[in-house]
């Protein structure tokens, strides 16, 4: 997460981007030059933000595909942070409605239970951030090593079958990106994915307080932090707001400074 298509920690042997720039400054033909320039950081950031930003705001099939996405990474975090307090995880379950559950054993109140119930909404936005400092420091490599072992952790705790073909088929998207697909591809779709993460961490809190306000999700992760610590649930709703559009705030500044330079 050497061969012409490197899955390595960053740095310039394992940089798919830092080597595919210094591939496409030695061509110096009109199609090198135009290509080249196609792939630098400020295109390459504004497409992929582009692409991902389109996906989360037009909703449909392909929201509720890729929404599948940011339910693992959801569930991923409640079972980090279940594992970070002590407790016992039990399995992740993924469903076909874009839905999941984390099941672990232990304390059901006190601060490590609010903890592992709060960490599912932010985690997508936490780890979109994460990726963006990392691509602002020019580390693909890096990106693409973190979801591998994502979709591994994922994989070994998942407990049902559509959460295995889920996982299964995340991983040969991954796997054709990094071991197939031309060296090009790799920034491209790390960027692609760091935005979605960033943007696909927003939506979900906004339809969580919309199902809410219908009654339709008395159980929601808000309601359960409302019990566990007498805060209303509507203001938890608030905290995942505010930590979110930070995070896509936050990221954004990162992955747009090629721009601005």
């Amino acid at each position: 997460m050497s061969s012409p298509v490197p899955l390595a920690l960053g740095g310039p042997a394992g940089d798919a981007l830092s080597a595919f720039r210094t591939a496409a400054a030695t061509d110096t033909s009109p199609a090198g030059s135009l290509l080249e320039q196609a792939q630098t950081p400020a295109v390459i950031t504004l497409i992929a933000g582009g692409v991902a930003l389109l996906v989360v705001l037009v909703g449909g099939t392909p929201w509720r595909r890729a929404r599948n996405v940011v339910t693992m990474v959801h569930e991923a975090g409640h079972a980090l942070a279940a594992v970070l307090v002590g407790r016992r995880l039990q399995g992740i379950k993924l469903h076909s409605d874009t839905s999941g559950v984390t099941v672990s054993r232990g304390k059901p109140e006190g601060p490590g239970m609010a903890f592992t119930a709060m960490a599912g909404y932010l985690a997508p936005s936490v780890l979109g951030l994460l990726f963006a400092s990392l691509l602002g420091a020019d580390l693909v490599g890096t990106v693409l090593v973190l979801i591998a072992l994502l979709l591994l952790g994922v994989l070994v705790m998942v407990r049902n079958a559509y959460g295995v073909f889920t996982v299964v088929a995340s991983a040969a998207v991954l796997a054709l990106v990094a071991f197939v697909a031309p060296v090009e591809v790799q920034a491209p779709f790390s960027y692609l994915v760091t935005w979605f993460l960033l943007f696909g961490g927003v939506r979900p809190v906004a339809e969580l307080q919309i199902k809410r306000r219908r009654g339709h999700a008395r159980d929601s992760d808000a309601d359960q932090l409302g019990r566990l610590t007498a805060v209303p649930p509507v203001l938890w709703v608030l905290v995942f707001a505010v930590a979110t559009v930070s995070c896509l705030f936050a990221g954004g500044l990162w992955l747009l400074e090629p721009v601005a330079t």
